[in-house]
């Protein structure tokens, strides 16, 4: 977590530290679902020609993302151009331009605060930023700690643009982090203008990570939603205290991070490929057979009746977690 890269290197960060990659890799529902630590699975083709441990209900495990693997998950503006157009043909992979993003997350935050351009002001494709510290609509009795405990969703995230804003997704080049527009962003720079000691940034930087939330099939885009996370917490830490965060800081951050953007089929709300057909044995005094039924919920596209693993979700308030079909 030292250098600006939008292309973040796994085998840097399990170099730094191996608990974090682990994290990063986890899938919390299925692993409780047995009761043992399972990863997210690739849930795309793009890899199986690697061979085996890169097929598409595989794992993703560190030791395929390091070293001489250490390149193939890369950012989408890193990719070919044939790349991009397989994916996006293959699997409805288009990528929100940051100047829609920002424009889109103008909107939430006016109607939020009731005001318009706080954050900064659209010109065309781009955007002009406010440097001056953000006002909060004290008649409305809104204060700035209710700013960043309020949740946000991202749906099929892919690398998160709408929540953290590292790199334009379009041309790849970094964002300073005064001009950043994902949501995260606009709740860490809040944090920034409020607090005056490291412990109370900490404190509620932690909070605006477990306040936001987003989901996302692909395991390798997921991954990289994962990554981006993690490094804007690395980028503002060293921004405001111009040192690198500890690592017990960052398994913090990371622990949050693997529950609050996890895989999911957004058409079921389970972990992908883990709904099943129904195998039944009929006898008779001569013999068995075997027939198959489809899985209820996709027999009668009933949203609740999947026989697959539903993806569950931390409420960190009160720290229940629930099914997110539940929350539907």
């Amino acid at each position: 977590m030292v250098n600006f890269n939008i292309d973040i290197s796994e085998t840097e960060i399990i170099g730094y530290d191996k608990y974090l990659l682990d994290s990063l890799l986890i899938d919390r529902s299925k692993s409780l679902f047995y009761n043992k630590t399972c990863n997210i699975i690739w849930a795309t083709d793009n890899y199986s020609p690697l061979g085996e441990g890169f097929k598409i209900d595989d794992p993703i495990l560190s030791n395929n993302i390091i070293n001489e693997y250490g390149l193939i998950i890369r950012p989408r503006v890193k990719k070919t151009k044939t790349e991009q157009v397989a994916r996006a043909r293959n699997k409805a992979e288009v990528f929100t331009p940051s100047w829609l993003c920002n424009k889109q997350n103008n909107l939430v935050d006016e109607n939020w605060f009731g005001e318009k351009f706080l954050f900064n002001k659209e010109i065309n494709y781009s955007w002009d930023t406010n440097n001056k510290k953000i006002k909060f609509p004290t008649k409305d009795g809104k204060l700035w700690t209710d700013y960043v405990l309020s949740t946000r969703l991202e749906i099929s995230c892919g690398e998160a643009p709408y929540l953290v804003s590292r790199y334009d997704t379009i041309t790849g080049q970094p964002i300073n982090i005064i001009d950043r527009i994902g949501i995260l962003d606009r709740k860490i720079r809040v944090i920034n203008e409020n607090t005056y000691t490291e412990n109370d940034w900490m404190y509620w930087v932690l909070k605006a990570y477990q306040s936001i939330y987003g989901f996302e099939l692909q395991g390798d885009n997921l991954l990289l939603a994962r990554e981006n996370l993690l490094y804007t917490f690395g980028d503002y830490y060293k921004e405001r205290f111009n040192k690198q965060p500890e690592i017990e800081q960052c398994r913090n951050i990371a622990d949050i991070i693997s529950w609050n953007i996890w895989q999911m089929d957004a058409l079921t709300c389970l972990v992908p490929h883990t709904c099943h057909e129904i195998i039944i044995e009929h006898h008779d005094i001569f013999s068995t057979t075997k027939t198959t039924e489809q899985c209820p919920g996709c027999k009668k596209n009933s949203l609740k009746e999947h026989n697959g693993i539903y993806c569950l979700v931390k409420d960190w308030k009160t720290g229940k977690i629930t099914k997110f079909v539940d929350s539907l």
